[in-house]
């Protein structure tokens, strides 16, 4: 089991911590609740998040009823030491409503919860693990800055729009011709060689946007902005 280390935390007048959990792989909040010195002691020890419950007076250990345990990857204080933000990994659902996290609509509609194959009605929340793109784009930042010699992302860049340009283009072209035979074929082998191309495509887009200067995140701000509309 991973060694947590205990945060330094300043706990309020009542004895209680405000506690933020998050999802590690993702980043999304799943909950809100609080800790006593007993609650971070046993989080601390057991590796999985305790409360202290409120309304019962008492620890409560999350998911000792319905098994929806969360396992700790991390905790971390703010700045004033005044609240925390525990990092979890989540085993089912972590709201007592059935939906992934606390702030889903109660009927579980939203962008966690996927549609299941071919759109056939909701499934389980399956989580995407986007978060990894923030190290892919690191890297390619950074060959963005340093240029080392011998890399591939260097060699797309120094080639200039053009050259990254047509790599995007190319890929495109490669992920809908991989669809294509995997509409026909549905197999495990061309399942894999879509996702490959499908890498291959986003590799190349965020090559081309470092290539601009242009901040993925002002991507994702104009997804946002179109999001429900």
């Amino acid at each position: 089991m991973t060694t947590i280390a205990r945060p330094e935390v300043r706990f309020g007048p009542d004895g209680l911590i405000p506690a933020v959990v998050q999802d590690a792989a993702d980043g999304r909040i799943l909950m809100l609740a609080y800790m006593d010195p007993e609650a971070l002691d046993a989080t601390v020890a057991s590796g999985e998040v305790h409360f202290h419950s409120r309304s019962r007076d008492r620890l409560w250990r999350k998911g000792e009823t319905s098994g929806n345990v969360l396992g700790v990857a991390g905790i971390a204080a703010d700045c004033d030491g005044d609240a925390l933000l525990i990092t979890a990994n989540p085993v089912g659902r972590t709201c007592h409503r059935g939906t992934r996290s606390c702030f889903d609509p109660a009927d579980g509609v939203d962008a966690g919860v996927p549609l299941g194959p071919r759109g056939a009605g909701l499934a389980e929340p399956r989580v995407q693990d986007f978060a990894w793109l923030e190290t892919l784009w690191t890297t390619i930042a950074s060959r963005a800055v340093e240029r080392p010699s011998g890399s591939y992302t260097t060699s797309l860049l120094e080639g200039g729009v053009d050259a990254v340009a047509r790599k995007v283009t190319e890929e495109a072209t490669e992920v809908l011709l991989a669809a294509k035979d995997d509409a026909v074929a549905s197999t495990e082998t061309s399942r894999a060689a879509l996702a490959g191309e499908a890498a291959d495509l986003l590799y190349h887009a965020l090559v081309l946007l470092a290539e601009r200067d242009l901040d993925p995140s002002e991507v994702i701000a104009t997804l946002r902005a179109r999001h429900g509309t």
